[in-house]
């Protein structure tokens, strides 16, 4: 089982988007989790209407800080795009997807957004699973 984690600040969009994802695609081979730099402690009620039109129920998640997870290794860490804002965990491979923050953008823009998370966590899990 491949352990991945998504970083973002605040933990109430991206991150949270991309650990959905994940766990979608991942096909019980990858075990997701996100993580904020200084989370909100809420997710976003745009991220959970746009995995709501989906079919998967973001409401269930909750928004976390890295600090909970500092102390473990993943196969993969992936920054949205939070800069200087995360601290170091060990991780295989290391990549910052420079992800734009959708929280302000419209329904629509935001669903570009998801999107494209989405098919960066599709082509991530490709290649931790030859």
């Amino acid at each position: 089982m491949k352990r991945v984690l998504f970083v973002c600040i605040e933990n109430s969009n991206r991150s949270q988007v991309a650990e959905a994802f994940a766990k979608i695609y991942g096909n019980g081979k990858v075990l997701a989790f996100s993580a904020g730099s200084s989370p909100l402690g809420i997710i976003n009620p745009k991220a959970i209407e746009s995995m709501g039109k989906l079919g998967y129920d973001l409401a269930s998640h909750s928004s976390k800080s890295v600090d909970s997870l500092k102390h473990e290794t993943f196969d993969a860490l992936i920054t949205m795009g939070c800069g200087d804002d995360c601290p170091f965990i060990p991780a295989d491979l290391r990549e910052d997807w420079n992800i734009p923050d959708p929280r302000n953008m419209s329904p629509d823009q935001y669903a570009e957004v998801r999107d494209l998370i989405a098919e960066k966590v599709k082509q991530l899990i490709k290649r931790l699973m030859p």
